[in-house]
């Protein structure tokens, strides 16, 4: 398949300015019609801050890079899983065995686990997720969220756009430099739900703002924190924390 049959539309959300617009002027090279979107708002509202792709401003995103480690990300993320794109599973289904080249040992391993990156939603832009090996906790909450590709940010830059044309078609990639990390994180303890719950915390917010961001009761905050403290074998919420951190579960 030739490039210009799999150009996509791509929307980029980043809260750095410099890493978002070297990642617009990236994806450019490779051709493809960028826009970017510098905040919470921009983002859920498909505002774009910068565009690359003259003629088309008002033309959807086909697909949304986000990188999972800034707040803006972790925010989009929250927002798409809580939208559900991917319920909170019991087990995960197999969906990797579909991925193509690139897999590496994702494609085998999480395929025998019985793990698998969750479609995209019908009307929306599919998901590419760029996350670090460190930080599995990403990796939970772009599963929950629905997304077709994990990429390595610390990777070759190539991988991104391969990632991108993938996710386009209907098609997952998982980055090799991912692969342990993310059956690391489908053996994690913790619930996608009960991640954001703790990120949050850990970020300083108060059980109002957590739930006011995640559309969800006080006691419900409180329940999930009361959870994850257990589960993690913490003696309070400042000792989950620690620990998660120290897991790179949040």
């Amino acid at each position: 398949m030739s490039r210009a049959q799999t150009t996509a539309r791509v929307q980029v959300i980043h809260s750095s300015g410099v890493l978002r617009s070297a990642l617009v002027a990236l994806l450019e090279r490779e051709r493809f019609q960028v826009t970017s979107a510098s905040d919470f708002s921009r983002a859920s509202s498909g505002t774009t801050g910068t565009t690359g792709a003259p003629g088309t401003p008002g033309a959807p995103a086909t697909v949304t890079v986000v990188d999972g480690s800034c707040p803006v990300g972790a925010a989009h993320l929250e927002r798409r899983s809580l939208q559900g794109s991917a319920k909170e599973p019991t087990h995960a289904t197999p969906a990797l065995a579909a991925a193509r080249p690139g897999l590496g040992l994702a494609g085998a391993g999480a395929e025998r686990a019985g793990i698998g990156l969750a479609g995209a939603s019908r009307g929306r832009a599919a998901l590419v997720v760029l996350a670090g090996a460190e930080h599995p906790g990403v990796l939970r909450l772009a599963y929950a969220a629905g997304a077709l590709g994990l990429v390595d940010r610390d990777g070759p830059a190539n991988h991104l756009a391969t990632a991108i044309r993938l996710a386009a078609g209907g098609g997952r990639y998982v980055d090799d430099g991912l692969a342990m990390s993310l059956l690391r994180a489908m053996d994690m303890p913790l619930s996608p739900r009960e991640v954001r719950v703790l990120s949050r915390a850990a970020q300083g917010d108060s059980v109002a703002e957590i739930a006011r961001g995640l559309c969800l009761s006080h006691g419900t905050v409180r329940n999930y924190i009361a959870s994850a403290t257990r589960k993690v074998g913490a003696r309070n919420r400042v000792d989950a924390i620690r620990i998660s951190r120290a897991a790179g579960w949040v």
